[in-house]
C-alpha cells in the first residue's frame, strides 16, 4: 500500500472554517488515504469556535492568538511564528490554507519557510486594487506566489492564475468549497426554519468589512432606514459583526426601529435558514456572493469591487458599491418589480455543483484530478 498523504489544514476565521471544513470532513472519512491535521491561529475566537461546532471539526492545534486591539502586524507575526512551530512538529506533505485572510499568509509563508509545499483553496479571486479589499487583495496575490497546487473555484478564475504565470499543470478548477458546505449544511438540516410571518417580506443584511467601516457603513444605515420606511411589510434582519468599529455604528443608527432587528452572529446553520428565508439580500461579504445563488435569492453586492464578478455577468448578484441613495433605489427596484426580481432569482449559479473537495483530494492525493 502506498504512503499516506500528510495533509495539514490552517483555519482562522469564520469564513476558512466554512470553506476549509468540507475539505476536512472528506479527508477524515479516508483515514486509508490521509492523514489529516488542523490548526486553528484564533485570528477570529468567537465565531471560529461556533463554526467548528457546527460542522462537528475537531482541532488537533489551537495557536490561540487573539486578543483585544489586535492589528495585522500582529496577528501576522504571532499566527507565522505559532505556524512555523506547528509544521515542523507535523512534518506536513501538504499545507492547505483558503482564500485571502491574514492567517492565510501567514500559513503559506510559514510552509514556504520551511519547503512545504502549499495548496491554496479558492485561488485566483481577484479586484486588482490593493485597497479593496484591504488587506485581502494583498494577502492572496502573495499566496498565490508562494503556492504549489491552486484550486480556482471558476473558470475566469484559473484564467487570472494562467495570465499571472502559474502554470496550467499547477492549477484545478474545482468549483467553491462554500457549496459544498452549503449542501452540507442542507442534507443535515433537522427540520424547516421557522416560518416567516404572513406577508412579510425579509431583506438580510451583512456588512463589517474594513473599507465598509465608518461612512460608507454610515450610508448603509441611512439606506436600510429609508426602505424598512418605504415598504410596510419589509423586515431587516441582521447579525452584527463583533467588531466594535461595526457595532459603534450600526447599533445608534438602527437599534430602535421596530422592524429591523440586530442579532449577535449566527452559527452557520442559523444563517443558511436566514438565507432560505430571505426575499434579498444585501451583504459586503464574499461566500455570500457564491452561497446566495444556490437558494435562489438575489443579491445586491454593497462593495466597490468584487472579485467574483461571475456572479454578476450570471445575474444572480449585483454590485452597487455603499452610497445610500444607489443602495436605497437598487434594492427598492427589486422589492418593487416582480419581473426583474424573478430574473436574478432564477439565474445559473456559477460556483459548483457541491464537489470541490472530491477534486481537491484527488489532486493532493497524487490521483489524477479533475479538470473543469
Amino acid at each position: 500500500m502506498s504512503a499516506k498523504t500528510r495533509i495539514l489544514i490552517v483555519m482562522g476565521t469564520r469564513p476558512e472554517v466554512i470553506k476549509l471544513a468540507p475539505v476536512v470532513i472528506a479527508a477524515r472519512d479516508r483515514p486509508d488515504e490521509f492523514d489529516t491535521f488542523v490548526v486553528t491561529t484564533g485570528q477570529h475566537r468567537e465565531m471560529l469556535q461556533q463554526m467548528l461546532a457546527v460542522f462537528q471539526v475537531a482541532v488537533d492545534f489551537d495557536l490561540d492568538i487573539m486578543k483585544p486591539g489586535q492589528d495585522l502586524p500582529y496577528i501576522t507575526t504571532a499566527a507565522l511564528n505559532g505556524l512555523h512551530e506547528v509544521i515542523a512538529q507535523v512534518k506536513p506533505d501538504w499545507v492547505v490554507v483558503q482564500g485571502d485572510t491574514t492567517t492565510t499568509l501567514a500559513g503559506a509563508l510559514a510552509a514556504f519557510y520551511q519547503q512545504v509545499p502549499v495548496a491554496h483553496v479558492e485561488a485566483g479571486l481577484r479586484t486588482y486594487d490593493k485597497r479593496h479589499p484591504f488587506p485581502e487583495e494583498m494577502n492572496r496575490r502573495v499566496t498565490t506566489q508562494i503556492a504549489d497546487a491552486h484550486f480556482a473555484p471558476t473558470t475566469l478564475a484559473r484564467e487570472r492564475l494562467l495570465r499571472e504565470g502559474i502554470s496550467d499543470d499547477a492549477i484545478r478548477t474545482t468549483g467553491n468549497t462554500g457549496i459544498d458546505a452549503l449542501f452540507l449544511i442542507l442534507g443535515s438540516s433537522e427540520g424547516e426554519a421557522a416560518p416567516k410571518q404572513a406577508g412579510e417580506r425579509r431583506l438580510l443584511v451583512t456588512a463589517h468589512r474594513r473599507e465598509n467601516q465608518g461612512e460608507p457603513m454610515r450610508q448603509i444605515c441611512r439606506a436600510l432606514l429609508r426602505l424598512v420606511d418605504q415598504f410596510s411589510d419589509l423586515r431587516v434582519i441582521y447579525p452584527v459583526h463583533l467588531s466594535p468599529a461595526v457595532r459603534g455604528t450600526v447599533f445608534p443608527l438602527l437599534g430602535d426601529h421596530p422592524r429591523i432587528e440586530l442579532l449577535e452572529p449566527l452559527e452557520y446553520r442559523g444563517f443558511v435558514e436566514e438565507m432560505g428565508r430571505a426575499h434579498l439580500i444585501l451583504t459586503d461579504s464574499g461566500g455570500i456572493q457564491e452561497e446566495a445563488p444556490s437558494l435562489g435569492k438575489p443579491v445586491l453586492v454593497m462593495r466597490e469591487t468584487t472579485e467574483r464578478p461571475e456572479g454578476v455577468e450570471a445575474g444572480t448578484a449585483r454590485l452597487i458599491g455603499t452610497n445610500e441613495e444607489r443602495i436605497y433605489s437598487e434594492a427598492a427596484a427589486l422589492l418593487s418589480d416582480d419581473d426583474a426580481y424573478k430574473k436574478m432569482a432564477r439565474a445559473r449559479n456559477p460556483y459548483g455543483d457541491g464537489r470541490a473537495s472530491e477534486k481537491i483530494l484527488a489532486a493532493l492525493s497524487g490521483r489524477p484530478g479533475e479538470r473543469c
